[in-house]
This record gives structure tokens, sequence and C-alpha cells, in this order.
């Protein structure tokens, strides 16, 4: 499942550099303002952060939520004290596109990931041209010379890389490119299984300095207090927040730990 997303994202990323070049989405993304401060937005605190994700759909569950202004949702997780808004991008199975994160960029004043199969540098210029301040790079499709440049690329664009994992090889790996932020996933990409405690496992070995976040199996408030209490600094919630209807409150009900 993940090499056929990766190799979708990356044939998708190839029709839109056909459609606009290499040196059009690197002029546009040096045109930008400077992307926000990730690391201070989501430094460690006395309560969670939340990173609070606008998502349609996915490969594992299906259609979602129809979002139709992903901007308004933007301005919901913004209200209801998210620390950080993720964007899907990907179109295929997750029924994202760039635009949702321009327009999520004009309504929110938080940073905003770009959440998606991150494998060419083109995609990296385009998620800085589209206002982005995080980018996803998922270590178990990479190989490191791969990981290595793409997160150079990142930083040297003012971005953070957001740095996914699954095991605590992929943890060393994060580390040795020098990662800021270490994302432990606990739906295995492969498998689409999830393990809630993966997170538990592998936090001792992120060393303190190291932003540590937490990614899916969160559907109540008692989810986000196993991750803090594993030692989570931030959760990143998708989809408890765009299929009950009130994100705000559910923002809030998380947030109180």
């Amino acid at each position: 499942m993940l090499t056929d997303l990766v190799a979708g994202a990356v044939a998708d990323a190839s029709e839109r550099r056909a459609a606009r070049s290499l040196a059009d989405v690197e002029s546009a993304a040096l045109d930008r303002a400077p992307a926000l401060d990730v690391l201070a937005a989501l430094a460690p605190r006395d309560r969670v952060h939340i990173i609070a994700e606008i998502k349609r759909a996915s490969p594992s569950r299906g259609p979602l939520a129809e979002i139709t202004d992903p901007a308004a949702l933007a301005s919901a997780y913004q209200l209801g004290g998210a620390s950080a808004i993720s964007v899907l991008t990907e179109g295929r199975r997750f029924g994202g596109t760039l635009a949702d994160l321009e327009a999520v960029r004009e309504a929110a004043s938080l940073p905003v990931l770009r959440k998606d199969f991150i494998a060419d540098p083109y995609q990296v210029f385009e998620a800085r041209a589209a206002g982005a301040d995080l980018v996803l790079l998922i270590v178990a499709a990479l190989d490191q010379t791969t990981l290595a440049t793409l997160s150079s690329l990142i930083k040297e664009l003012g971005m953070t890389p957001l740095v996914e994992t699954h095991s605590a090889t992929e943890v060393s790996r994060a580390l040795d490119i020098g990662a800021d932020v270490i994302g432990v996933n606990a739906r295995d990409l492969s498998t689409f299984e999830l393990d809630q405690d993966l997170f538990g496992r592998l936090a001792g070995q992120i060393p303190s300095g190291v932003i540590r976040i937490a990614e899916s199996a969160v559907k109540a408030p008692a989810d986000v207090i196993h991750y803090r209490n594993s030692g989570a600094d931030v959760v990143l919630v998708g989809e408890a927040l765009v299929t009950n209807g009130d994100p705000v409150t559910t923002l809030r009900e998380f947030l109180v730990h």
C-alpha cells in the first residue's frame, strides 16, 4: 500500500511539473513570506499540543467528510486551540489538493503541515509555494540518502521536516539526519493495522530536545491522555475532528490534558 501511495503521489507531481516547471515553483516558493517557527509553536509545555488535520478520506476508512470549505474548518481548528493544522494534499486516496493547503494558509495563522507522500524535491518546493511550514517525510517510504536530501531541502527553504517513523530502526534513521520533530504513527502503512502502544515503546528512544508527535488511533480524550502519559508533546488528530460535526468542542475536550 505504501509503495503504491508513493508511486501515485510522485506520478501526480510529475503531471503537475509538466504544466508548471520546477523553475516556476522554485520562484513561487522563494517569493513566499518566511515559514512560521514550528519548533516554537510545538515546544513542550504543561499540556499537550494538537495538530488538527483536514482529511476527506483514507485508504482504510474510505470517505470521511466532504469538507467543501477547508478554510472554514481551519478557522474552527484555530478557534478550538490547535497548535498547527495538517492538510492532506494527496488526491487519489485521501481526496486532498494543494489548493486546500493554500486556502488553509490564507485562513489560519498557525503552522501548516503538508501531509503527503513526499519523495521528490519538486513536491518540497510545491509545499513552500503553497505556504507550508512543515513537510511530512515518511522514513519507510525513502532510502536514507533521499531522506537526508529532502530533509535538508525542507530546512533550506525555512520549513521543518516532520519525520514519521514506525519502528526503532526508523527512529534511529530519523535521528541520524538530525530530525528536530519525530512522529510515531500507530498505523502501519503497509498493513494499515493500528498499534496505539507503539508510541510508548519508541518514545524513550527519542531524546529530550526533539519534539515527539503521536499520530493515529485517536478517537476520544482518553486516547490523547494515553499518548500524553507515554511522553507525547504533540498529538495529531484527524478522523475524530472531521467526523463528529463539532471540531471546536472536540478539540477543547482533547486539550484539557
